[in-house]
């Protein structure tokens, strides 16, 4: 018989890979997926759900994302700032150009889950809105659609 392995938080740390997405004309929601694949860890054979086996994730030149569908554009986007009647709204095409770091970072959280584990997963996550990134230190490796696997970089 065959054991199943389920990963620890203390192993994980070691094993976290660095990767660098451009966001240049790739459509928003699939740019969205592929980070959040590799946020949770799906793409690792010893992925458990309550555990985060994650690696990190870069992404540059995000205000120039591409926007694809016919009302996505205009379509509204919703925070609430806390404070009672404070419902905000804008449209989607006026916060990706006033703020396509955010509005990025706002899809990508959309897709983990949202509790404790999701809070700390979305931290790995590091968008900028150029093709300049401060972390050249941890060696990221470009994203071209498809993740290899740890042994085959």
């Amino acid at each position: 018989m065959k054991t199943t392995v389920s990963a620890r938080p203390e192993d994980m740390e070691a094993s976290r890979v660095w990767y660098v997405m451009d966001a240049t004309d790739k459509p928003l929601g699939r740019l969205a997926v592929d980070a959040a694949k590799i946020l949770r860890g799906k793409h690792k054979t010893i992925f458990t759900p309550h555990v985060d086996t994650g690696d990190h994730v870069i992404i540059i030149n995000a205000d120039k994302v591409a926007m694809t569908g016919a009302n996505k554009p205009g379509e509204n986007v919703y925070h609430h700032t806390g404070w009672p009647g404070a419902l905000k709204s804008i449209k989607r095409q006026d916060e990706l150009e006033k703020r396509p770091e955010e509005a990025i970072r706002r899809v990508v959280r959309g897709m983990i889950p949202h509790n404790k584990l999701g809070d700390a997963i979305i931290k790995k996550l590091k968008v900028y809105a150029g093709p300049v990134h401060p972390h050249a230190a941890q060696s990221p490796i470009q994203f071209t659609g498809g993740v290899q696997a740890r042994g085959e970089e």
